[in-house]
Protein backbone atom coordinates (compact mmCIF):
# COMPACT_ATOMS: atom_id res chain seq x y z
CA UNK A 1 0.00 0.00 0.00
CA UNK A 2 2.85 2.68 1.02
CA UNK A 3 4.53 1.79 -2.49
CA UNK A 4 1.15 2.35 -4.62
CA UNK A 5 0.92 5.56 -2.17
CA UNK A 6 5.02 6.28 -3.29
CA UNK A 7 4.10 5.61 -6.57
CA UNK A 8 0.98 7.54 -7.23
CA UNK A 9 2.52 10.43 -5.45
CA UNK A 10 5.75 10.29 -8.09
CA UNK A 11 3.38 10.17 -10.72
CA UNK A 12 1.35 13.01 -9.64
CA UNK A 13 5.03 15.55 -8.85
CA UNK A 14 5.65 14.20 -12.62
CA UNK A 15 2.68 16.02 -13.89
CA UNK A 16 3.13 19.09 -12.10
CA UNK A 17 6.38 19.69 -13.63
CA UNK A 18 5.32 18.30 -16.86
CA UNK A 19 2.28 21.14 -16.66
CA UNK A 20 4.72 23.62 -15.17
CA UNK A 21 7.04 22.87 -18.14
CA UNK A 22 4.36 23.61 -20.92
CA UNK A 23 2.54 26.32 -19.24
CA UNK A 24 5.80 28.20 -18.81
CA UNK A 25 6.52 28.86 -22.56
CA UNK A 26 3.29 30.57 -22.75
CA UNK A 27 4.11 32.55 -19.18
CA UNK A 28 7.44 33.96 -21.05
CA UNK A 29 5.99 34.09 -24.79
CA UNK A 30 2.73 36.52 -23.15
CA UNK A 31 5.55 38.74 -21.24
CA UNK A 32 7.72 38.60 -24.54
CA UNK A 33 4.94 40.48 -26.24
CA UNK A 34 3.71 42.33 -23.40
CA UNK A 35 7.28 43.82 -23.60
CA UNK A 36 7.68 43.95 -27.39
CA UNK A 37 4.22 46.01 -27.33
CA UNK A 38 5.40 48.15 -24.70
CA UNK A 39 8.69 48.90 -26.68
CA UNK A 40 6.48 49.32 -30.25
CA UNK A 41 4.22 52.19 -28.12
CA UNK A 42 7.54 53.78 -26.88
CA UNK A 43 9.09 53.55 -30.82
CA UNK A 44 5.91 55.37 -32.34
CA UNK A 45 6.48 57.61 -29.62
CA UNK A 46 9.72 58.64 -30.54
CA UNK A 47 9.23 58.76 -34.08
CA UNK A 48 6.34 60.89 -33.82
CA UNK A 49 8.90 63.52 -32.03
CA UNK A 50 11.42 62.94 -34.99
CA UNK A 51 13.86 61.01 -32.46
CA UNK A 52 14.39 57.81 -35.22
CA UNK A 53 17.50 57.20 -33.99
CA UNK A 54 15.74 55.86 -30.25
CA UNK A 55 12.66 54.94 -32.31
CA UNK A 56 14.60 52.62 -34.37
CA UNK A 57 16.57 50.99 -31.16
CA UNK A 58 12.89 50.80 -29.48
CA UNK A 59 11.38 48.81 -32.31
CA UNK A 60 14.49 46.40 -32.96
CA UNK A 61 14.12 45.19 -29.46
CA UNK A 62 10.52 44.74 -29.65
CA UNK A 63 11.14 42.66 -32.79
CA UNK A 64 13.69 40.76 -30.64
CA UNK A 65 11.29 40.07 -27.86
CA UNK A 66 8.79 39.01 -30.05
CA UNK A 67 9.10 38.59 -33.78
CA UNK A 68 6.02 37.49 -34.96
CA UNK A 69 4.40 40.63 -33.17
CA UNK A 70 2.84 41.90 -36.73
CA UNK A 71 2.77 45.91 -35.00
CA UNK A 72 6.31 45.50 -34.31
CA UNK A 73 7.23 44.64 -38.35
CA UNK A 74 4.39 47.02 -39.38
CA UNK A 75 5.70 49.96 -37.43
CA UNK A 76 9.83 49.09 -38.41
CA UNK A 77 8.44 49.33 -41.97
CA UNK A 78 7.41 52.47 -41.62
CA UNK A 79 9.92 54.07 -39.99
CA UNK A 80 12.81 51.92 -42.64
CA UNK A 81 10.43 53.92 -45.32
CA UNK A 82 11.02 56.96 -43.65
CA UNK A 83 14.94 56.21 -43.26
CA UNK A 84 14.91 55.67 -46.93
CA UNK A 85 16.09 52.27 -46.11
CA UNK A 86 13.42 50.56 -49.33
CA UNK A 87 14.35 46.95 -49.53
CA UNK A 88 14.24 46.71 -45.59
CA UNK A 89 10.48 48.62 -45.23
CA UNK A 90 9.33 46.21 -48.28
CA UNK A 91 10.44 42.87 -46.10
CA UNK A 92 8.62 44.10 -42.83
CA UNK A 93 5.66 44.93 -44.53
CA UNK A 94 5.06 41.77 -46.04
CA UNK A 95 6.29 40.27 -43.08
CA UNK A 96 3.55 42.03 -41.18
CA UNK A 97 0.75 41.14 -43.67
CA UNK A 98 2.19 37.44 -43.69
CA UNK A 99 1.38 38.07 -39.90
CA UNK A 100 -1.50 39.71 -39.58
CA UNK A 101 -3.31 39.21 -43.41
CA UNK A 102 -6.33 41.38 -42.43
CA UNK A 103 -4.57 44.46 -40.98
CA UNK A 104 -6.09 47.23 -43.05
CA UNK A 105 -3.52 49.71 -41.59
CA UNK A 106 -0.44 47.58 -42.60
CA UNK A 107 -2.36 47.26 -46.28
CA UNK A 108 -2.77 51.17 -46.93
CA UNK A 109 0.22 51.80 -45.39
CA UNK A 110 1.95 49.35 -48.23
CA UNK A 111 -0.14 50.37 -50.57
CA UNK A 112 1.58 54.04 -50.06
CA UNK A 113 4.45 52.74 -50.40
CA UNK A 114 4.51 50.85 -53.41
CA UNK A 115 2.47 53.66 -55.35
CA UNK A 116 5.62 55.98 -54.58
CA UNK A 117 7.79 53.12 -56.12
CA UNK A 118 5.12 53.21 -58.94
CA UNK A 119 4.33 50.06 -58.48
CA UNK A 120 0.29 51.02 -59.57
CA UNK A 121 -1.25 48.05 -59.84
CA UNK A 122 -0.10 46.04 -56.23
CA UNK A 123 -0.55 49.10 -54.73
CA UNK A 124 -4.34 49.56 -55.37
CA UNK A 125 -4.37 45.53 -54.24
CA UNK A 126 -3.59 46.81 -51.17
CA UNK A 127 -6.06 49.83 -51.04
CA UNK A 128 -8.76 47.95 -51.92
CA UNK A 129 -7.83 45.36 -49.63
CA UNK A 130 -7.85 48.18 -46.87
CA UNK A 131 -10.81 49.41 -47.95
CA UNK A 132 -12.89 45.80 -48.05
CA UNK A 133 -12.81 45.97 -44.30
CA UNK A 134 -15.84 47.12 -42.76
CA UNK A 135 -14.21 47.69 -39.55
CA UNK A 136 -11.32 49.86 -40.51
CA UNK A 137 -11.48 53.14 -39.00
CA UNK A 138 -10.29 54.99 -42.32
CA UNK A 139 -11.66 53.32 -45.51
CA UNK A 140 -12.52 56.94 -46.99
CA UNK A 141 -8.65 57.45 -46.75
CA UNK A 142 -7.66 54.06 -48.56
CA UNK A 143 -9.72 55.04 -51.33
CA UNK A 144 -8.76 58.30 -51.70
CA UNK A 145 -5.23 57.05 -51.30
CA UNK A 146 -6.13 54.67 -54.40
CA UNK A 147 -7.37 57.57 -56.35
CA UNK A 148 -3.91 59.46 -55.93
CA UNK A 149 -2.19 56.60 -56.61
CA UNK A 150 -4.22 55.79 -59.89
CA UNK A 151 -3.82 60.32 -60.73
CA UNK A 152 -0.23 58.94 -61.16
CA UNK A 153 -0.31 56.64 -63.69
CA UNK A 154 -2.43 58.94 -65.38
CA UNK A 155 -6.07 56.98 -65.16
CA UNK A 156 -7.85 60.22 -64.57
CA UNK A 157 -11.39 58.15 -64.49
CA UNK A 158 -10.05 55.73 -62.25
CA UNK A 159 -8.87 58.31 -59.94
CA UNK A 160 -12.39 59.82 -60.29
CA UNK A 161 -13.94 56.71 -59.08
CA UNK A 162 -11.98 56.23 -56.28
CA UNK A 163 -12.21 59.83 -54.74
CA UNK A 164 -16.22 60.03 -55.38
CA UNK A 165 -16.19 55.97 -53.75
CA UNK A 166 -14.29 58.10 -50.76
CA UNK A 167 -17.24 60.47 -50.71
CA UNK A 168 -19.89 57.55 -50.85
CA UNK A 169 -18.39 56.50 -47.64
CA UNK A 170 -17.83 59.87 -45.82
CA UNK A 171 -19.19 62.51 -47.55
CA UNK A 172 -17.27 65.24 -45.07
CA UNK A 173 -13.85 63.59 -45.71
CA UNK A 174 -11.77 66.73 -46.74
CA UNK A 175 -8.75 65.05 -48.47
CA UNK A 176 -11.43 63.04 -50.66
CA UNK A 177 -13.33 67.04 -51.46
CA UNK A 178 -9.60 68.49 -51.95
CA UNK A 179 -9.22 65.97 -55.09
CA UNK A 180 -12.51 66.18 -56.28
CA UNK A 181 -12.31 70.06 -56.18
CA UNK A 182 -8.82 69.66 -58.63
CA UNK A 183 -9.90 67.20 -60.44
CA UNK A 184 -13.41 68.63 -61.85
CA UNK A 185 -10.95 72.04 -62.33
CA UNK A 186 -8.64 69.62 -64.48
CA UNK A 187 -11.53 69.00 -66.32
CA UNK A 188 -12.80 72.75 -66.92
CA UNK A 189 -15.74 72.46 -65.05
CA UNK A 190 -15.41 75.31 -62.54
CA UNK A 191 -18.37 75.34 -60.99
CA UNK A 192 -18.22 71.93 -59.66
CA UNK A 193 -14.76 72.85 -58.23
CA UNK A 194 -15.81 75.48 -56.51
CA UNK A 195 -18.85 73.65 -55.09
CA UNK A 196 -16.17 71.28 -53.75
CA UNK A 197 -13.90 73.70 -52.48
CA UNK A 198 -17.24 75.33 -50.30
CA UNK A 199 -17.93 71.70 -48.85
CA UNK A 200 -14.08 71.84 -47.89
CA UNK A 201 -14.51 74.89 -46.04
CA UNK A 202 -14.92 74.64 -42.26
CA UNK A 203 -13.89 70.70 -42.42
CA UNK A 204 -10.66 71.61 -42.63
CA UNK A 205 -7.25 74.34 -42.19
CA UNK A 206 -6.48 74.76 -46.09
CA UNK A 207 -2.72 73.93 -46.95
CA UNK A 208 -0.52 75.39 -49.44
CA UNK A 209 -2.17 73.12 -52.00
CA UNK A 210 -6.33 74.18 -51.45
CA UNK A 211 -5.01 77.96 -51.24
CA UNK A 212 -3.74 77.81 -54.76
CA UNK A 213 -6.18 75.50 -56.52
CA UNK A 214 -8.49 77.84 -54.75
CA UNK A 215 -6.56 80.67 -56.77
CA UNK A 216 -7.00 78.88 -60.13
CA UNK A 217 -10.36 78.30 -59.67
CA UNK A 218 -11.66 81.67 -58.96
CA UNK A 219 -9.52 82.90 -61.12
CA UNK A 220 -11.46 80.97 -64.09
CA UNK A 221 -14.94 81.79 -62.84
CA UNK A 222 -13.96 85.16 -62.80
CA UNK A 223 -13.93 86.17 -59.63
CA UNK A 224 -10.89 88.50 -58.95
CA UNK A 225 -11.63 89.23 -55.17
CA UNK A 226 -11.93 85.62 -53.66
CA UNK A 227 -9.07 84.70 -56.18
CA UNK A 228 -6.93 87.30 -54.67
CA UNK A 229 -8.36 86.58 -51.04
CA UNK A 230 -7.09 82.74 -51.43
CA UNK A 231 -3.75 84.32 -52.71
CA UNK A 232 -3.16 86.40 -49.88
CA UNK A 233 -3.23 83.91 -47.76
CA UNK A 234 -0.92 81.56 -49.88
CA UNK A 235 1.72 84.19 -49.44
CA UNK A 236 1.11 85.21 -45.95
CA UNK A 237 0.63 81.02 -44.35
CA UNK A 238 2.67 79.03 -46.53
CA UNK A 239 5.67 81.50 -48.62
CA UNK A 240 8.27 79.36 -48.74
CA UNK A 241 6.17 76.65 -50.00
CA UNK A 242 6.22 75.12 -54.00
CA UNK A 243 2.66 76.52 -54.23
CA UNK A 244 3.65 79.80 -53.64
CA UNK A 245 6.53 79.94 -56.00
CA UNK A 246 3.82 79.22 -58.82
CA UNK A 247 1.52 81.49 -57.60
CA UNK A 248 4.92 84.53 -58.19
CA UNK A 249 5.26 82.68 -61.51
CA UNK A 250 1.24 82.92 -62.38
CA UNK A 251 1.28 86.43 -60.91
CA UNK A 252 4.52 87.57 -62.97
CA UNK A 253 3.03 85.87 -66.47
CA UNK A 254 -0.29 87.61 -66.19
CA UNK A 255 1.68 91.16 -65.66
CA UNK A 256 3.18 90.47 -68.93
CA UNK A 257 0.86 90.05 -70.98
Amino acid sequence: MKKLITAALQAFLIAVVLAACTSMPAQETSKARRMAETNVQLGLAYMQQGDLGTALIKLQKALDQDPKLSSAQHSIAILHQRLGNDALAEEHYKTALQLKPDDSRAHNNYGQFLCLKRRYTEAEDHFIKAAGNPLYSSIAGALTNAGVCANRIPDVNKAENFFRQALQHDQHYAPALLQMAAVTFNAGNYLSARGYMERLQGLASHDAESLWLGVRIENALGDNNASASYALLLKNKFPDSRQAKALKEWENERRTR
